[in-house]
């Protein structure tokens, strides 16, 4: 798939550039909770509308929340009214799971037809700015994969993974009604696996383990990003208007086997069949929460190129993959040399 449907860049989008009212789908998910406490402390902000089944945990000032199931038919004519009386200038997409489920119905509801809710009750009102929280893995893991994914290349998405092909699903959402909607600009952020101190997704749960499986033959580089420097890149996305897709990724990249060294990880070296029969075992079961899909990212390289998001949103990211790990092992900076030189050694 191309960017080049999803218009170009520009800096106006049609908001002022005070007074602005925000609405936010996914309000209690870690992204739109943090976007929420950080618009709430902004005077440029006037008014955020939280929607999701519950509100988010934390003090609420300048926040409305609207109790907003997307799983429900027709929500999308409640969500247009919602946004129109409040007179919305941008919305922000982030109702997305952030780690798989065996309810994989239910999921599909969520996320593909829930973001044709959303996007029906904005082409009801067309709002100035459109934007998606997304991922990198919607590149999907491939040995025909580049060093280094750009936003124009093709979202493979995974052949067994619903968790990674409705958020495909929700991407080609997004192009088609950037094509259809020019007057509204259009954004969709593409988010590095993300970790951290506070977040809880699939990453974390996976690098919490004490005993990780390595494909044997395989060690394939890996890209994070820092919970911080994901809510940084949403803050920019609000002030610039930049249409289409954007990597935001972290700096740096290491081995897996790298990784596992500095998160003082255990490696289980296995043949790929052995792993992928055992992880099918072990998730049939619901003993892991690691789908037998996810087995492809640790055989396969998928790094996301972050040069766009550097010159079109100027995002720079304020950790390396070094300090966005120690982070989230909680090692503080002057235990960082050691850490590092045990990796290394």
């Amino acid at each position: 798939m191309s960017d080049a449907g999803w218009g170009s860049a520009t800096n106006g989008g049609g908001v002022p550039p005070d007074g602005r009212v925000i609405a936010i789908t996914g309000a209690r998910t870690f992204l739109g909770t943090e976007l929420i406490r950080r618009l709430e402390e902004d005077e440029r902000y006037e008014r955020i509308i939280a929607l999701d089944i519950r509100p988010p945990e934390l003090p609420l000032e300048k926040t409305e929340f609207h109790t907003i199931d997307l799983t429900v038919p027709a929500i999308d004519r409640k969500i247009a009214s919602i946004v129109r009386k409040a007179k919305v200038d941008t919305l922000v997409h982030t109702a997305f799971l952030s780690y798989p489920t065996h309810a994989t119905a239910w999921a599909h509801e969520l996320e593909d037809v829930g973001t044709m809710h959303v996007l029906n009750a904005c082409a009801d009102i067309s709002p100035a700015r459109l934007i998606l929280a997304s991922t990198t893995m919607v590149y999907g893991a491939s040995a025909r994969n580049p060093n280094c994914l750009e936003e124009s290349a093709e979202l493979k998405g995974h052949r067994d993974s619903r968790f990674i092909n409705d958020k495909v699903r929700a991407e080609q959402q997004f192009e088609q009604y950037a094509d259809e909607h020019p007057e509204t600009v259009v954004t969709s952020l593409r988010f590095a696996p993300t970790i951290g101190p506070t977040i809880n997704n699939f990453f974390t749960r996976f690098f919490s383990r004490p005993v990780a499986p390595v494909l044997m033959g395989h060690d394939p580089l890996l890209q994070f990003l820092h919970q911080s420097d994901a809510i940084r890149a949403l803050e920019l996305a609000l002030d610039r208007a930049i249409a289409g897709p954007l990597n935001i990724v972290g700096k740096g990249v290491l081995p897996y086997t790298t990784v596992l060294a500095m998160m003082g990880r255990v490696p289980l070296p296995m043949p790929h069949r052995v792993a992928r029969a055992l992880s099918r075992a072990l998730w049939a079961t619901q003993v892991f929460d690691s789908p037998p899909s996810f087995l492809d990212f640790l055989r396969y390289v998928c790094v996301a190129d972050g040069k766009r998001a550097r010159e079109a949103l100027d995002f720079r990211p304020s950790y390396d993959i070094i300090r966005t790990i120690n982070d989230f092992l909680g090692v503080r900076p002057d235990e960082d040399a050691p850490e590092v030189a045990r990796a290394q050694g």
